[in-house]
């Protein structure tokens, strides 16, 4: 699958809530109902597979030079068939470019987009992790992308609201609200921390149970202090991260696929591991941090 709509087979014991309920068809209502699961035949054709390969951020005609997320299309089949297969929890990403606007379209497909597959995903028993990243491209200051954090995910849970999308049953993948990678001023963990809990208390409704933070390009030790910056009191979700190169980087660094680097990477990743572990519990330190980790990974316009 696209980076839009990979799904993870993790155990459904990996989390209480979605153990012990049931997802089915609503009409007009969010709450939980009883039991039936959506059972759908399956064909592998020539077109599902080709559906999978289209799937994925594509220009949006009529835009600031914007993208949108494709793959709608045969969603509801290939859910229930990765459901079949072990499937607890599925991902979509979608983008939002601060440089590009970004224009009104941009973030009503996003969420648009990302609330369909929300609804979709939960009809077929699969917990829907919504991710709508806003890049750090551009030299604009922590204000602007405060202000653009909080339009996305307005329009986000007013349309996860007009889908029926059940709250207790799904995940966000925020970006954080950081200054734009390029802005001359670097903002502190502390700052960041209070910019992006003052977006997600303004817009996030507390019956989401969990924040699961994407690192997008800030370094590993960046992403881990900003973390445990906003771990410092109680938050009324889980504030946690869900990170691919700010856990990976040092990993893959160390390990340049050879056989004999393996147990250097292993322990790497699990000094990793242990440091957001303890950041999402407030707990964490930068003592003894390598210089690699601190290394900052924006790229600009990176694409995966």
């Amino acid at each position: 699958m696209a980076a839009c709509a990979s799904f993870a087979k993790l155990n459904s014991l990996s989390s209480p809530w979605i153990s012990n309920n049931s997802f089915s068809s609503r009409s007009g209502s969010s709450s939980l109902l009883a039991t039936r699961r959506v059972s759908l035949p399956i064909r592998a054709t020539s077109y599902s597979d080709e559906l999978v390969k289209t799937a994925g951020l594509v220009p949006l005609p009529g835009s600031n030079n914007e993208s949108w997320c494709q793959g709608l299309d045969g969603l509801a089949s290939r859910s229930a068939e990765y459901y079949k297969q072990g499937a607890r929890f599925a991902k979509w990403r979608t983008v939002v470019s601060i440089p590009c606007g970004p224009s009104a379209l941009a973030v009503k497909e996003a969420a648009w987009g990302l609330a369909r597959y929300a609804a979709i995903s939960q009809d077929n028993g699969l917990v829907p992790i919504v991710e709508p990243e806003i890049l750090l491209d551009g030299d604009h200051p922590i204000e602007r992308t405060l202000e653009v954090a909080e339009k996305v995910w307005s329009e986000v849970f007013f349309y996860l609201a007009q889908n029926n999308v059940i709250f207790e049953g799904i995940l966000l993948k925020p970006s954080m609200v950081t200054p734009g990678a390029e802005h001359k001023e670097k903002a502190s963990p502390e700052t960041i921390a209070k910019y992006t809990l003052t977006m997600l208390r303004r817009r996030v409704p507390p019956a989401v149970p969990g924040i699961m933070f994407l690192s997008g390009g800030q370094s590993e030790v960046e992403a881990t202090l900003n973390l445990n910056a906003m771990n410092q009191s109680p938050n009324p979700w889980h504030v946690s991260f869900s990170y691919a190169r700010a856990l990976q980087n040092t990993v893959l660094k160390t390990w340049q696929g050879r056989p004999e680097n393996v147990e250097a990477a292993q322990k790497s990743l699990l000094v990793r591991a242990k440091a957001n572990s303890l950041a999402q519990l407030g707990r964490y330190s930068a003592e003894g941090e390598s210089e690699e980790a601190k290394k900052g990974m924006f790229v600009k316009g990176y694409t995966y």
